[in-house]
């Protein structure tokens, strides 16, 4: 514990409040940001982050949350570049589950400065996600997907349990009655950039998720080489964990934790 204590110290991690993963990247080159964008992932919409968004308000953050249509790959990223485009500078990027795809594609952008992955996908360009998954266990919510008409969804074990699993679970089936339904094609579709590869970015494994498995979450932490935090949380730490969530975006934004 004490040799962990002295590196979280050198990374000037311990004072911020972000304990760093063995292996992860240390403190990284940080461009202050004024700008927060938010995007969501599937089975949700931008109101998974109301949580999350008064305390970077509070912290002084120009916050704005995407609505992806979630009805195809190529829709969610121009939803998220038109947001960015209204941006008036320095800008960091945000995303939660599947939106990780969507950064990863639209974090290209010159005003993104940081890149932050909540229990999110984090693919390479042209990788087959779907395939990578599958080398890892795979996660009880994928048993729950239903299928119709060209979409899918959660069934209501499958939200309430894997995806929201440490909610409470009167608040759980409220989102799973409001849940984004999602083009059953929108999995298979590929990145063509990786900006992670380019951008200093952040990651929030956590470690009970049952929606993406763990230790795919911190694979692509670690091949990111991100500054990287776990919380003890379900799929859907952004809404169990706010504070934690909100003080890994300010460090992402050179800005004072809340």
């Amino acid at each position: 514990m004490t040799r962990l204590l002295r590196h979280l110290f050198a990374a000037g991690l311990v004072a911020a409040g972000l304990a760093t993963l063995p292996g992860a990247a240390s403190a990284q080159a940080v461009t202050p940001a004024h700008n927060v964008v938010l995007v969501h992932g599937a089975y949700a919409d931008g109101s998974s982050w109301s949580e999350v968004i008064p305390l970077l308000q509070q912290a002084g953050l120009n916050v704005t949350a995407v609505q992806n249509p979630l009805s195809s790959f190529a829709d969610d990223v121009a939803a998220t570049r038109r947001i960015l485009a209204l941006q008036d500078g320095p800008t960091v990027l945000v995303a939660h589950s599947y939106g990780g795809m969507v950064i990863s594609e639209a974090g290209v952008d010159p005003k993104v400065t940081a890149l932050v992955y909540v229990a999110a996908r984090a693919p390479d360009a042209g990788e087959d996600y779907t395939a990578l998954a599958a080398t890892f266990p795979r996660p009880p919510a994928s048993d729950g997907l239903v299928k119709v008409g060209g979409f899918a969804a959660l069934n209501e074990n499958a939200f309430v349990h894997d995806f929201a699993g440490d909610l409470d679970p009167a608040k759980a089936r409220a989102l799973y009655a409001v849940q984004g339904r999602i083009a059953d094609t929108l999995f298979a579709a590929k990145t063509t950039q990786a900006a992670w590869r380019t951008k200093p970015s952040w990651y929030q494994v956590s470690t009970q998720d049952r929606t993406i498995s763990p230790e795919l979450e911190r694979f692509m932490a670690k091949r990111m080489n991100a500054t990287t935090i776990e919380l003890n949380s379900s799929h859907v730490s952004l809404l169990s964990h706010p504070r934690e969530i909100a003080d890994l975006i300010l460090a992402a934004a050179g800005q004072p934790r809340t």
